[in-house]
């Protein structure tokens, strides 16, 4: 049985006879008539019961027949949905990122992405690191951002730009001013982390370590969830911390807060984009491209 021959087989329903269905279909009416025999053949039933320029159906004919529409209706469906996604990319687009992608840098790009394709819908899921891990694995996200790289992880990473940390502290703190001479200097000023466990913290007091430092004598005074709150309290003149440039770059410009000249600082770190293992949807792939070009390796 093929599609070839339930369309001859509705068709001849529809004109009432082998004739007529020939003159639609533009075959010759021995060609359509094979086409009824071989479904009658592959079938071991006859579907028609043929009498002077007529036909009716059998039984087995009338219960082929809604069977043999719904096929057709489908494989139209089908080829209507082909069409539709050849005339664009479109469909939703689900991101899944750690703090400082996902609130500063895919947004950011978002914007010329979609002006390239108005028919996508994006959503971003904002986690840490195994969060976003998980849901590129589980297929709850299409793609993910983060600032590390998993080891047994089941998704693919690739790296695409970099992040740089910088400590901050309120413009008329003396390290505004002058670099702290010595490392000893730097970890007894009042700091403000994020807290344990967060990639930022991380790569901060891996930086401290190269340097010479004990993250352990760092003069901690409050661990605060985002580097926002710490952007927000280092203005308030609370102490200094370290936090993404994406995020402190806004008060940077603005002079309510200054970098600190520091040894190990700014310092850098990779940003990883997370791809499933296997075949990605058509806006994934486009969006991946485009951070390729937006984003240096």
């Amino acid at each position: 049985m093929n599609i070839s021959q339930l369309k001859a087989f509705v068709m001849v329903v529809d004109n009432g006879s082998f004739s007529g269905a020939a003159r639609v279909m533009h075959l010759s009416q021995p060609a359509v008539t094979m086409q009824v025999q071989a479904l009658e053949a592959d079938l071991d039933a006859r579907l028609f019961d043929r009498q002077y320029r007529s036909v009716e159906l059998t039984e087995a004919g009338q219960a082929l027949l809604p069977v043999a529409r719904r096929i057709l209706e489908s494989l139209e469906a089908a080829r209507d949905a082909v069409v539709g996604v050849s005339d664009g990319i479109g469909g939703h687009l689900a991101l899944s990122a750690s703090t400082t992608p996902g609130q500063y840098i895919l947004p950011r790009l978002l914007g010329s992405f979609l002006k390239e394709h108005p028919k996508v819908g994006v959503s971003i899921d904002v986690g840490d690191t195994a969060e976003v891990v998980n849901a590129v694995e589980s297929g709850e996200a299409q793609l993910g951002m983060v600032g590390a790289q998993v080891k047994g992880a089941k998704v693919r990473f690739e790296k695409l730009g970099t992040d740089e940390l910088v400590i901050i502290a309120p413009p008329d703190h003396p390290f505004a001013k002058r670099a702290p001479g010595r490392m000893e200097q730097l970890m007894r000023a009042p700091f403000i982390m994020r807290e344990e466990g967060s990639g930022t913290r991380s790569v901060a007091e891996q930086v401290l370590r190269d340097a010479g430092g004990d993250p352990g004598d760092v003069n901690v005074i409050a661990e605060l969830g985002t580097s926002e709150a710490i952007v927000s309290a280092v203005e308030g003149g609370m102490g200094i911390g370290v936090v993404s440039l994406w995020v402190a770059g806004k008060a940077i410009d603005l002079g309510t807060v200054a970098t600190v000249r520091a040894k190990g600082f700014p310092a850098g770190r990779p940003l990883f984009v997370v791809a499933p293992r296997g075949t990605l949807t058509r806006a994934a792939d486009a969006f991946l491209k485009h951070l390729r070009s937006s984003l240096k390796r």
